[in-house]
């Protein structure tokens, strides 16, 4: 799908849409509890259904209301075939728990998600009693079962192989620790994993090298919990604002443990400096809409520590450049990160989404300062903002779908 799209007269007030990064992680705990659990969902995306899909082959029945989930768990499966969608934290999330229920799994894997790294999960999955398929291979299979002992991880590989483990490792009849090596980056999310498992009766202690895990646990549901609104999805609504829009967006927590949160001081420290150096390594997913940002500013923005971002839908650090620089802006990549030079003469262009959701919602923000703006493959914002188009237009901003 290829849209045009204008945001020069952006204003008015949006709820605030699901965090697809809390909804994931109520599903999973709400599917392995011993009795059923409503979640409070008000909105779906293509990677919250992904989660859905896969707990409902392998744990539990899910329905779903349009404003909540009633999840009832069953006994599970002894071999399931899942499909994950693009949604890494989907597969990250579940191939640990499968391996601690012995499920013998196959894992069906799209877009670019057979080539995001699973190293070094899957070596601690194999060395505690697992076997997995190849790298690249797809679908990806798992079978054997998950042993407790000493975990050790790199903290800044990926937060979702972290909260993977946390979520596994309770179900093993004896004691585990989770190690982790070096700086722990995207801290935030296995922060709101350590809340859901708390939620569901879960314990961990968090340790100087890392984590604790008591086997034996057993997940409770609480009866009904809500999914809090989401920062990543708002950050665009707030770089808006940050380019001259006037945007609300409700039903945000102030107290939120998602990092994402952090837009707002980012977004203030930019426009105080006129620019600046920006380590995104603890939000790495601001990347693009950051990079929009750094061109309502008179200076140079430097953005660092998101090597990561070359393994998601697209290669993030690529892709943003490029999105930067058909609207008229400078953009240089380094290897953990970004160049940006603002003030310049921006005009509108031709965006390709490159399949990837954020790189699409950015654009759009973009065009509150550089006016139209084209979108090949605009329909990529399904899978974590289905509705976004539609918002969009609701604030006054226009929206041509070409096809």
């Amino acid at each position: 799908m290829t849209v045009t799209i204008n945001g020069k007269n952006l204003h008015g007030k949006i709820p605030a849409v699901p965090s697809k990064s809390m909804a994931h992680r109520l599903l999973i705990c709400a599917a392995l509890a011993g009795e059923p659990t409503t979640i409070g969902c008000s909105a779906l995306s293509e990677d919250i259904e992904a989660t859905r899909r896969c707990l409902e082959a392998a744990f539990a029945d899910i329905s779903y209301t349009g404003d909540s989930f009633a999840v009832t768990p069953r006994e599970h499966s002894g071999a399931v075939e899942v499909d994950c969608g693009e949604s890494g934290s989907t597969l990250r999330f579940l191939l640990p728990i499968f391996g601690a229920r012995g499920i013998r799994g196959t894992l069906q894997l799209r877009g670019r998600l057979p080539e995001r790294p699973l190293s070094p999960l899957r070596e601690e999955l194999v060395r505690h009693g697992c076997t997995l398929s190849a790298q690249g291979e797809n679908p990806l299979t798992i079978s054997g079962v998950l042993c407790p002992g000493r975990y050790t991880l790199r903290g800044d590989v990926s937060s979702q192989f972290i909260s993977g483990l946390l979520f596994a490792l309770p179900l093993c009849e004896k004691d585990s620790t989770l190690c982790l090596t070096g700086k722990m980056e995207s801290a935030a999310y296995v922060d709101m994993t350590l809340w859901a498992l708390e939620a569901f009766g879960i314990s961990v202690t968090r340790m100087a090298e890392g984590f604790f895990v008591p086997g034996g646990q057993r997940y409770r549901s609480p009866g009904r919990i809500d999914t809090e609104g989401d920062w990543s999805a708002a950050a665009f609504w707030k770089v808006c604002n940050f380019l001259g829009a006037s945007v609300e967006v409700t039903g945000l927590w102030e107290d939120s443990l998602q990092g994402d949160r952090a837009i707002c001081d980012i977004l203030e420290g930019l426009r105080a400096a006129g620019g600046g150096k920006i380590d995104v390594s603890g939000v790495p997913d601001l990347v693009p809409v950051l990079s929009v940002a750094a061109l309502g500013v008179p200076g140079e923005t430097v953005i660092c520590g998101a090597a990561r971002l070359r393994y998601k839908e697209s290669d993030r650090l690529a892709t943003s450049a490029a999105l930067v620089r058909a609207l008229g802006g400078q953009a240089k990549e380094r290897e953990d990160g970004l160049i940006l030079r603002g003030g310049g003469n921006l005009h509108g262009g031709v965006v390709d989404a490159a399949g990837d959701h954020r790189i699409a919602m950015s654009a759009a923000v973009a065009s509150v300062l550089c006016g139209d703006v084209t979108i090949t493959g605009a329909q990529a914002v399904a899978k974590s903002y289905p509705a976004f188009w539609e918002d969009f237009a609701a604030l006054g901003g226009t929206v041509n779908y070409i096809d």
